[in-house]
This record gives C-alpha cells, sequence and structure tokens, in this order.
C-alpha cells in the first residue's frame, strides 16, 4: 500500500486570475501568500476553480512555479495535472514533478466515459510519471460523467503514490468505508462537516478562496457555527457554474479582476446580489 502521507485542514482549489487575457500572476502571487497566512493548508493549482481546461501548459508551469515560490516550503503546492487522455495526464504530471509541486490531483478523465480498468490503468500510469510525489484521486461525477467505484479507489489505494482521495460524489457513506484506505478529502464545502465526522481529514475549497481563514477554523475545529454563517457562501458560490461566482466574489472584495476564459463568462447581473448578499453575511465585504 502506497505511503499515507497527511492532507488535511482546508485546502484552497486556487483562482487563476486574468488580465486583458494573460494569466496576472502578481495578483495570484498575492492570493497565494494570503492564503498561507490565513491558515491555508494546501494551495491546488490548476484545478477546476482555475480553469485548468482553458491554460495553456506554459501557464501551468509559471503558476506552479509562482505558488512555490511564493509559498516557499509554509505550505504544500499541489498541481492539477489530470486530463480526459492519458498520455497527456502523463506529460503534465512528469512535468510538474520537474517543476517542484508536492503532490498532483488527477480527476477521472472527462467525456470519455471509460470504464473501471481504464480508470485504474489510467490513475496507475499518472502515479507512475509522479516520480515518487503523492497522487490525490479526484472524483466529481457531475463534472466527468464517470465515478471511481469503491473496488477501485481501495484498488488503486495499494498503487505506490496514491494515498488520497477528493470526493465531490457526495456519497457521505462512502467516505466512511474508504477512509481506512487513503486520505479522503471532502469536495463540497457544503459536506465538509459532515465528511470529516465519518473520517475525511479536510477539504479540498471554493470558499476558502473569499474566507480562507474562517475554512481553516472551520476544520481545525470543526465549527458548527462557522459553517452555518457560511452556508450562504456556499450556495451562492454555485448559482452559476465554478468558478463565475467565486471570481465575481473575488473582484467585489479587490483582488482580482473579474475576468474568465471562454467558453466561461461572467456572473449574470441577475446573481450579483445574491453572491454580494452571501459575501455580506460571511463577513468577507
Amino acid at each position: 500500500m502506497a505511503e499515507r502521507r497527511a492532507f488535511e485542514g482546508s485546502l484552497v482549489a486556487i483562482v487563476t486570475p486574468f488580465r486583458d487575457g494573460e494569466v496576472d500572476l502578481d495578483a495570484f502571487g498575492s492570493l497565494v501568500e494570503w492564503h498561507v497566512a490565513s491558515g491555508t493548508s494546501g494551495i491546488v493549482v490548476s484545478g477546476t476553480t482555475g480553469e485548468a481546461a482553458t491554460l495553456h501548459p506554459e501557464e501551468r508551469e509559471a503558476l506552479c512555479r509562482r505558488a512555490i515560490a511564493v509559498a516557499r516550503g509554509r505550505v504544500p503546492v499541489i498541481a492539477g495535472t489530470g486530463t480526459n487522455a492519458t498520455w497527456s495526464t502523463v506529460q503534465l504530471t512528469r512535468a510538474a514533478a520537474q517543476w517542484g509541486v508536492d503532490a498532483m490531483l488527477v480527476v477521472t478523465p472527462y467525456y470519455n466515459k471509460p470504464t473501471q480498468e481504464g480508470l485504474f490503468l489510467h490513475c496507475e500510469a499518472a502515479a507512475r510519471a509522479a516520480s515518487g510525489r503523492p497522487v490525490i484521486l479526484y472524483d466529481v461525477p457531475g463534472r466527468t460523467a464517470v465515478t471511481f467505484k469503491e473496488a477501485t479507489v481501495k484498488r488503486l489505494a495499494r498503487v505506490p503514490g496514491v494515498v488520497a482521495l477528493k470526493d465531490a460524489t457526495g456519497e457521505l457513506e462512502r467516505v466512511k468505508r474508504l477512509a481506512p484506505d487513503l486520505t479522503v478529502l471532502a469536495g463540497d464545502d457544503a459536506a465538509t462537516l459532515e465528511c470529516m465526522r465519518r473520517g475525511a481529514t479536510g477539504v479540498i475549497s471554493v470558499a476558502a478562496n473569499v474566507v480562507p481563514e474562517k475554512m481553516a477554523r472551520l476544520c481545525r475545529d470543526r465549527d458548527e457555527r462557522i459553517h452555518e454563517e457560511l452556508s450562504p457562501l456556499f450556495k451562492a458560490l454555485f448559482v452559476e457554474s465554478n468558478p463565475i461566482p467565486v471570481k465575481f466574489a473575488l473582484h467585489r472584495m479587490g483582488r482580482i479582476k473579474n475576468e474568465l476564459r471562454l467558453p466561461l463568462v461572467p456572473l449574470s447581473a441577475e446573481h450579483e446580489p445574491t453572491v454580494a448578499d452571501a459575501l455580506r453575511v460571511a463577513g468577507a465585504i
């Protein structure tokens, strides 16, 4: 079985700021520093919230290198390297190891709808390419149209390097069944506490982009009061496809431009009051 490496607390699925069509590395670096200072336990770069599907390979590298340079070893930097093709996943994973990231996040291949054997072989190939760095599996069927069966997760947990699972399936009881085999991280902010009660060690969070200190305390103290306070925010950040609402939120907070890459567009005017109200309730503005 792979060595169990600790990933716990609130890890942020960090946004990728853009300015005039280009990655805004200065704004990104400021976000990373803010997260480290706020108690965030890890920085997940070029994931779903980071608009990975629209990033060029050289942009992924620049983001990872900037995150590593700013974090300076104070928190782990995790690169999203999963794609819907095994060859490109292997290529990105191998490259990320050379950039010096601490771990890789590998999503189930989207669009292709592989069988469980295909999922296993895909992730096994990624783990081999990781050069000894930990691999976190990412199960988000709402985005990919495919999911890991529990037997496949348990089989992958025996592959060297596969140490954790980001679970965004919404199946809370399977967290309890899988936690003995590998580290489980919630993939949905609203489910964080319930997942942790069933054995998860933390969350890879969207809400941490705007309330990093509160998400860190929620995970550390399992604070029901903070969970209730942030519940409107958890809902508001998904009134449209992630990361549309969270980028609007960060723009309202003065931290980034409200810019996305097509096919994503800025938040609809009708939803702006909902997100703004949730930010006020959460104390973010």
